[in-house]
């Protein structure tokens, strides 16, 4: 199974750096000078780290043979991509990872009836986001916060986790 690790962003600059959107707590290892990554689409890929560095909170990365900015711009949108079987074991029971997550059910707190799948996870500057896709209009896809207070039980080898939404999160 594969665990996306980040997104190609823009370029940066005219030496063939790009932005990362980070998927990873890992960046420091998963982005080490030498580092390989697959891509999907995989044609974009392997690629293979020069360096990384941070500039303004933003998450800068040069890779092999990616030289100026118009090489750069081919890598736009590229997912990059790990084999989860090597990833270690958490040690904190309320840690996971988002492969664990994604297609797990969503049940309201005391119910077991499912409202539906989770289908991404969100890492932004304000905290995580579940992606959840249920079959209720007017949108099909719902953001959940990935706080304790809201989602109190996650049951990974279950399958699902429960939810207890803030008032009118399902209207």
């Amino acid at each position: 199974m594969d665990l996306t690790v980040g997104r190609i962003g823009r370029p940066h600059g005219l030496r063939g750096e790009v932005t990362i959107e980070l998927r990873t707590d890992d960046p420091d290892v998963r982005f080490a000078a030498g580092a390989g990554l697959r891509t999907e689409p995989a044609g974009r890929g392997p690629l293979t780290v020069v360096g990384m560095r941070r500039i303004a909170g933003n998450t800068v990365v040069h890779f092999v043979g990616f030289d100026d900015r118009n090489a750069a711009e081919t890598l736009r949108g590229t997912m990059l991509v790990v084999d989860a079987e090597g990833l270690p074991e958490l040690s904190d029971e309320d840690e996971f990872y988002d492969h664990e997550l994604i297609g797990l059910g969503v049940r309201l707190i005391g119910s077991t009836t499912q409202i539906g799948l989770i289908t991404d996870l969100m890492h932004l500057p304000a905290g995580d986001v579940l992606v959840v896709d249920t079959d209720r209009a007017p949108s099909s896809e719902v953001l959940i916060p990935f706080v304790a207070v809201i989602v109190p039980t996650v049951d990974v080898k279950a399958g699902f986790v429960v939810v207890d939404p803030p008032d009118g999160l399902f209207d």
